[in-house]
């Protein structure tokens, strides 16, 4: 989840661009999920979700909290119940967790239900964007550094099966939204002609 700080608001709409199935962002955190989505938002017309905060509204507790209290099964249980019914409502952008996509079932969901796209950034990136963040549980402990990398290892394998990948780097927001755009374009999923 972005806060005001590492996210500024994004610019009014400047084109509306029709589009039938929810756009899913998927990517380790820091990649820019939450700041590209509320821009993306906007340039297709359509409302902003983030799962993490979804599910913060389900259990009624922090994602931390979830973590410490019940652990990480427990969360990805939850994460996966919210994540089915986000995606069975009006077409959206839907930030997730670094984690959501790695659930098999998730995934799955993900892939028949909705148009994926992984936001690979490089590790340099990743922990500059998240250096002294206190809520990413998975980071709060250890060599921030070191455990992006193993995430990295582990997860950028199974995020390399979204339908669209879009490298973001140290681009500005505004940039990568409109790479994510021309890239959705790219494979027929952005429908419609675009209005000022």
């Amino acid at each position: 989840m972005a806060t005001a700080r590492q996210c500024k608001d994004p610019p009014a709409p400047t084109q509306r661009i029709a589009m039938t199935r929810t756009v899913v962002l998927v990517g380790l955190m820091g990649a820019g999920k939450s700041c590209v989505g509320r821009r993306l938002a906007g340039r297709l017309g359509c409302a902003f979700l983030d799962a993490d905060d979804e599910i913060v509204k389900a259990a009624g507790l922090s994602v931390a909290d979830i973590f410490r209290l019940y652990g990480e099964a427990a969360f990805r249980d939850c994460e996966r119940k919210v994540m089915e019914r986000l995606l069975t409502g009006t077409p959206c952008v839907l930030a997730t967790g670094g984690g959501a996509f790695m659930d098999a079932e998730t995934r799955a969901l993900i892939q028949d239900q909705a148009i994926s796209v992984w936001l690979r950034a490089d590790l340099d990136t990743l922990v500059s964007r998240t250096a002294g963040r206190t809520h990413r549980p998975l980071l709060n402990s250890g060599d921030p550094r070191a455990k992006l990398q193993a995430l990295m290892t582990e997860r950028y394998p199974v995020y390399a099966e979204a339908t669209v990948t879009v490298d973001t780097g140290p681009d500005s927001a505004d940039h990568t939204t409109q790479k994510v755009l021309d890239a959705l374009a790219a494979h027929g999923h952005a429908e419609g002609k675009a209005t000022p």
